[in-house]
């Protein structure tokens, strides 16, 4: 399910890298997201929605 806003998949983007040891120096807003949810949750979140294309 990817996220509903650009500022969400950016948090859970910043989550995912510091569940996966990419970041040393995390916000406790980061810290709190990575804890609470699984690694496969977080790259949902983090993904970028496909839309549908127009003119058909």
């Amino acid at each position: 399910m990817p996220s509903r806003s650009e500022k969400q998949r950016r948090l859970m983007g910043a989550a995912l890298s510091y569940k996966r040891g990419e970041n040393k120096h995390p916000s406790a807003e980061i810290k709190k997201v990575a804890d609470s949810m699984s690694e496969k949750d977080l790259e949902d979140y983090a993904s970028k929605p496909v839309g549908k294309k127009k003119g058909k």
